[in-house]
Parts: structure tokens; sequence; C-alpha cells
């Protein structure tokens, strides 16, 4: 008798002396006998389509004559492994077996659904999504380990890496853009898993940020005139906060005529400008050669005469390259941190620059930050599920062996708090005027002084419209009642003499 069988019958021989049942390590969704045979039967036409096209489906061709292929063999396919369905369901089972072969399997309708932002499979038929900020699982499972395994293959070949028990985690990336990451035996324990973040089809503009609460027309405002005063930001927050999100939208703000180089790990950054160059990282292949890690493109990008340097973000020792490069010409230049708030990003920033192997003195790394990073804007998600920009922080410089921050903008809770089902509040000005107003105005543009006041140039946010347009903004609008983004920047730039 094996160890689990002897644990298993104790604990049954437990249960009937206490008289209470025995838990179960895990809650396995009961699957019914109608689903199995289901299954089964899109096993049996799969392996047919398979066996009949197979030479052809390995060829390059489009998606839609791969779709007209497939079915035109389909009616012969179901005759040849046995299989009758009644006619209600019978475009429900192609669509699943053409969705099995072409995309990827039960995961279709999810990639396809706008709501979704996030899908994380566990296991064959544990599949949950994120919907609205809330995780929720879905009815959606596979056939068998054996086609979750090909789904992951099929992702991770796109891209041109691999996946096998030498190297059981990936990072990769799907045709949209949205964000892969996979992990198989022995690494994953109990089979593979599998994670997309999924970006939408559309990026988002700072219009939608507004309208979703995540910025207001103040600070969208003040980013856009430290973007065109060449600061480098730091765009902060935890997992699935949004950095990505803000930092396309910050990217947005480069003027056309910039070379901008982005470095990642998977291309995930989509900008509108023309003149994008974009690097990825690539791991070792099977000899353990050939990986270009992100330090490696940090320092060739050096050579490629940047303007701007966006890197996607910063996790290693590549850390000391990017503030080497802030901090010797590459002004303007973004990038992103995991971590809790603005302070704690400094000391986060300490630690990684320490993990490029050298001894360098704290105070010294102290003030290659302080003279680097000019602005930290910090994300949060809340218990309602919301993501929101909770602080807009300026890095001052250094006191004694302290760097030095002061918060611009804050999100003021009006109603809740952070972790509260129910939120309400906005981002705010401080009323504390910050240093890089002096950048500002070097740059051509002067921002009014009431826009880093509490009350703002626009107390109520707006709400969203197919055109970003703000509401009184007083002196900053010249007096007009409403003037779109460029029109507000411009008019502050001819007011200094400069051009936008």
């Amino acid at each position: 008798m094996s160890l689990s069988e002897r644990a298993e019958r104790v604990d049954q021989e437990s249960s009937r002396t206490t008289g209470t049942p025995t838990p179960r390590a895990n809650t396995k969704r009961v699957v019914t006998k109608e689903a199995t045979s289901w299954g089964q039967m899109k096993r049996r036409v799969r392996d047919v389509l398979l066996e009949v096209l197979g030479p052809k489906l390995s060829q390059r061709m489009k998606a839609d004559e791969l779709a007209t292929l497939v079915s035109s063999h389909l009616d012969e396919a179901l005759r040849s492994a046995e299989v009758s369905l009644p006619s209600s369901k019978r475009a429900q089972f192609v669509r699943e077996v053409a969705a099995d072969l072409l995309g990827y399997g039960p995961l279709e309708p999810l990639l396809h659904d706008p709501d979704v932002t996030e899908i994380m499979c566990n296991g064959i038929d544990e599949i949950y999504v994120e919907r609205h900020g809330k995780i929720v699982r879905t009815d959606a499972s596979f056939i068998d380990e054996s086609q979750f395994r090909q789904v992951i293959e099929k992702i991770v070949a796109r891209v041109g890496r691999r996946i096998d028990e030498s190297s059981p985690m990936v990072d990769a990336r799907l045709p949209d853009g949205s964000r892969v990451n996979a992990v198989i035996p022995p690494v994953s324990v109990h089979g593979p898993v599998l994670t997309i973040r999924r970006f939408p089809e559309k990026a988002f503009e700072v219009k939608d940020l507004i309208a979703f609460g995540s910025l207001t027309v103040d600070t969208a405002v003040f980013l856009e005139a430290c973007v065109r005063a060449k600061l480098n930001i730091l765009v902060t927050g935890g997992t699935g906060t949004g950095k990505t999100t803000i930092l396309n939208v910050i990217s947005s703000f480069i003027p056309l005529d910039d070379r901008i180089i982005t470095i990642e790990d998977a291309a995930e950054l989509r900008l509108n400008q023309p003149h994008v160059v974009t690097l990825e990282s690539r791991p070792p292949n099977v000899e353990g050669a050939g990986e270009i890690k992100i330090r490696d493109l940090l320092r060739n990008a050096l050579r490629m005469r940047p303007d701007r340097i966006i890197v996607g973000e910063v996790r290693g020792p590549e850390a000391l390259d990017m503030l080497q490069a802030m901090n010797t010409g590459h002004e303007g230049s973004l990038t992103t941190l995991h971590c809790n708030s603005p302070r704690d990003a400094l000391s986060r920033l300490e630690t990684l620059v320490l993990m490029a192997g050298y001894d360098l003195p704290v105070r010294a790394i102290r003030t290659q930050i302080a003279s680097a990073i000019d602005l930290i804007v910090h994300l949060d998600r809340f218990g309602d599920g919301s993501r929101r920009t909770t602080a807009i922080t300026e890095i001052q410089g250094m006191e004694s062996d302290i760097i030095t921050i002061q918060d611009v903008f804050s999100f003021v809770f009006t109603t809740g708090g952070k972790e509260s089902a129910k939120i309400t509040g906005k981002l705010q000005a401080t009323g504390l005027r910050p240093k890089v107003i002096e950048r500002i105005r070097a740059a051509g543009l002067d921002l009014p002084a009431k826009l880093f006041q509490p009350g703002g140039l626009t107390p109520v946010p707006p709400q969203r419209t197919e055109s970003w347009s703000t509401a009184n903004l007083g002196e900053a609008a010249g007096g007009q009642e409403t003037a779109d983004r460029a029109k507000i920047l411009a008019n502050l730039a001819r007011r200094r003499g400069g051009s936008r």
C-alpha cells in the first residue's frame, strides 16, 4: 500500500470516529457526463482534421485561407469520427473545433471579450478572468492537458521562444500586444499555468484616463508640460495598477520629431510617433547562449542617437545603466518600477543598483537617483477594482544622506479608503509649487500658479467626450470657455516667447 493510500485511510477512519468530514485539498469543478462526451467528440474530430490537413496547417497561410480550408473538411471529419450532433449545437461545435485548430481553443471567446483584462488558467478546467477589476471563474475548459500545452506552445512559437523542461518559464506576447506568461512542470507542480494580460484594441488616450478618473485635466496638463520640458519620469505601482497604460499615455506627449527608442522584455508599448525604434530582450537558447538582456539593449541604445529612451520596466542591474543615461544627457527618459509608494521606489532603485555588482557607497547611489529622476507618477489599485493615479511626486534633491521628495498632486478620499468596496475622491494639487516649474518655463511653457492650488483650474472633472477638452481654464486657456490640450500648451508657449 502506498503512503498516499495509507494517509487517505487514516483520514477516513478519523472522520468516522469524530463524525466530521475530511476536508478536500482542493475543490475541482464537477465535470458532467455531457461535458466529457462533448470534449471527446471534439478530440476525435480534431485528430481526424490534423491527420488530413497536418502538412497544410504547417504552411504559411492567411487566417482567412486557413479557416476556409478547415471548414471545407469539417463535414467529412464529422462523418469519419462518427460524430452526430443536433442542428442546434452543430454551429457551436464547428466553431469550437475551428478555434482549437486555428486559434487558442477555449480562450478564443475570452480574448475577444472587451471587458476581460486578464485571463488566468490554473489548470485545464480552472480558468479565471478579470472583469472590471474583479476576478471571476468561467465555465471554459480545455479538453485535456495536451490541448493546454499546444495552446501555450503556439503562443510561444509565434514570438520565436520556446518552453520545455529545460526552460519551463517564458514571457511572450500575442499579436495584439497582450502580455503572456507561461509556466510548466517541474516548476509548476500541478500542471501548466498560463496568464494573459490583455490590452484594449485601441490604446487608451489621455481623455480616456480622465473619464475613468485616473487623471484629471490639471494633472494631464502638468504631465505634458513635464514631458515637453524633457523631465525624467518614473511610473511606479504594484502589479496590475496600470503602469504600462500610463506610460503609453505619457509617451504620447513626446513631440513627433523626436527619435524614440523603446526597450522591453516583451514589446507592449504602442506609440503613434513616426520615429520609433523598438528593441526586445531575448532569452538564452537551448545551449544556454545567445541571451540578450535589457542591460545590453540599454547600452546599445546609447549609441543609436536617441532623443528619448523608454524602458518598459527596470527590475534588475539595468537600473544603474538607466540612471547613468539620464545623468549623461539623455533627458526626457521614461520607465516603470514595481513598488508600494513613491518613497519605496527610491529604496527599491537603490537595491537594484547594488545588484549591478559594483561596490558603490549608498550616498553615491542616492545622489545619482536624486540627480536623474525628476518626477514619480504613482498608481494604486483600489478595493472597488478601479486603478487610479494616487500621487505625482517631485524629487527635490538631497538633504544630508536623505533624498527629499514632495507631492505635487495626491489622491484625496471623499468616502471610503483604499480597500473599500465603494470609493469616491479625486487627485488634486497639494498647494506646493514644484521646483521643476523653472525647467518647464525654460522650455517655453508657463503653467499658471492656480494649477498647483488645491482648487485647481478645473475643480470638477469633465465627462468623457470624443475630443479631449477642458472647461473653465481661466488664465491658462486665455479666457476661452473650452480649449483643447494642444491649444493650451501652445498659448502658454507663446506667452514665454517659445514655440510648441
